[in-house]
């Protein structure tokens, strides 16, 4: 076909050097030749233009480099991720009051996945109940041991270890908290990094070791799995005594699925441990009696993990309550008279206790404005760039109810929110067998309503979710 269209390239300069000379009776034959030359010469242009198309579309493709791979379940290539600065908190721990997260919204009650893009400023918080805090965190540690910190071994053929996420986990940790709260923390690198595959951000040589420097605390850093006895338990424990929060790794199994093979549980209120560890995420959520699981949030959120970036943090809330005994004379010398390890008041005592059921029905006590918590949830998910590993963070913070009503609009929110429950959500968050229902609600709606007569105005408008 090329060949045809220079045939007809070459009869257009001699035409043109005819066409001056041509009379009248010339110009009636040669203008229709050249019009049907000219029609023809676009046809074969057009058939030249789609075989040429049809050859390129079935030849080989050389390869650019950018193509994206497709990534069988369970397989990961490690990434080469480029942290962005880290800014140093203006303030010390010490002189920040916790952030008063109120994670509920007035009206019915929906259930979402509720997450928000995270900045990487507000990936670990602290403030000044940090010291109370690693206090109950090193006791549970201490006394609890495996029932606290586990890391499982491969489960062959369907999950791997969560060991080199737990190592992953501590590095990470220590390279943010350096920099972010830089008066707190103080690292030391070794010397080089060439002593194993961990390096640190920016391509520094790996932590060798971190220092809590108001508790006068370190800790060396284990740089692979392999770096001393149970050195990724010991990573998981070292990453507990660092933060306030609680710390769970989700791995993908090779049937897509991601699984909990490693964590470090150790103030969780509600639930064990040795009762979620090994499980996939939509068995967690099942055994747990999460309301609208299946039909509301399994297939989005098994969506979610196996799209999670590297690069793409995120963070929810949620909320619960939990009635904890009055203050007693002795109060001072117990390690965690508010229960925030493990709410005994409201689930009887921790080891007689299973997936989301007492052993038997705790003798609670009575339930007052004072006694009554509203306990909420910070919870962060991020993808290691190394292991792939989905690393789970839940900060857990109490507040009294009696305090709520020192905050503009918060109680009659709050009402407005317990009303709002399903049969099913009020079962799941203790509504009917907590005992604390009648009391908080009627303690929010008188706070609520002596809020408006002070201040003469309508606070269903001061809505500021989630906080």
């Amino acid at each position: 076909m090329s060949h045809l269209l220079q045939s007809f390239s070459g009869l257009r300069q001699p035409l043109q050097s005819w066409i001056p000379r041509l009379d009248a009776r010339g110009f009636c034959v040669v203008v229709p030749v050249l019009l049907t030359a000219t029609i023809s010469l676009v046809y074969l242009n057009g058939l030249v233009n789609t075989y040429k198309s049809r050859l390129a579309s079935e030849a080989p493709q050389k390869s650019t480099g950018t193509e994206k791979k497709v990534r069988k379940f369970g397989e990961w290539t490690p990434v080469d991720f480029a942290y962005p600065p880290i800014t140093a908190c203006p303030q010390e721990p010490a002189e920040s009051d916790p952030i008063p997260y109120r994670p509920f919204r007035s009206g019915e009650y929906h259930v979402t996945m509720g997450i928000r893009s995270m900045h990487w400023d507000e990936w670990i918080e602290l403030d000044n109940q940090y010291e109370k805090y690693h206090r109950i965190r090193e006791h549970r540690i201490r006394t609890r041991g495996p029932r606290v910190i586990r890391v499982l071994p491969d489960n062959p053929g369907i999950v791997g270890s969560g060991a080199d996420a737990a190592i992953e986990t501590i590095h990470e940790l220590a390279e943010y908290l350096s920099r972010r709260f830089p008066t707190t923390f103080k690292v030391e690198r070794h010397a080089s990094n060439q002593v194993s595959s961990q390096k640190g951000w920016g391509g520094a040589p790996p932590i060798k070791s971190i220092q809590i420097i108001p508790l006068r605390k370190s800790y060396d850093l284990p740089l692979d799995v392999n770096d001393g006895e149970n050195a990724a338990t010991r990573a998981m424990e070292l990453s507990a005594l660092l933060v306030q929060e609680d710390l769970a790794l989700m791995i993908e199994g090779m049937d897509g699925r991601y699984y909990f093979q490693a964590g470090a549980i150790c103030v969780p209120g509600f639930w064990r441990i040795q009762d979620k560890i090994g499980l996939p995420l939509d068995e967690i959520h099942t055994t747990g009696d999460v309301p609208r699981y299946k039909d509301k949030l399994q297939m989005s959120m098994e969506r979610f993990f196996q799209r999670l970036a590297v690069d793409k943090p995120v963070a929810r809330n949620n909320y619960f309550f939990q009635v904890v005994k009055s203050a007693s004379p002795d109060a001072i010398e117990d390690i965690d008279p508010e229960e925030l390890a493990w709410a005994e008041s409201s689930n009887g005592t921790e080891d007689a206790f299973s997936h989301t059921h007492p052993a038997h029905q705790p003798t609670r006590p009575t339930p007052t404005p004072s006694t009554v918590r509203l306990r909420t949830e910070r919870q962060t998910l991020r993808r290691l760039p190394r292991t792939g590993a989905i690393l789970f963070t839940i900060r857990t913070y109490l507040t009294p109810i009696d305090e709520l009503s020192k905050e503009p609009g918060v109680a009659r929110r709050l009402a407005s929110a317990l009303r709002g429950w399903g049969e099913d959500i009020g079962t799941y968050k203790g509504k009917f067998t907590g005992g604390w229902w009648d009391v908080v609600l009627d303690y929010l709606d008188k706070a609520a309503d002596k809020e408006a007569d002070r201040s003469g105005e309508d606070i269903r408008k001061m809505e500021n979710y989630p906080f």
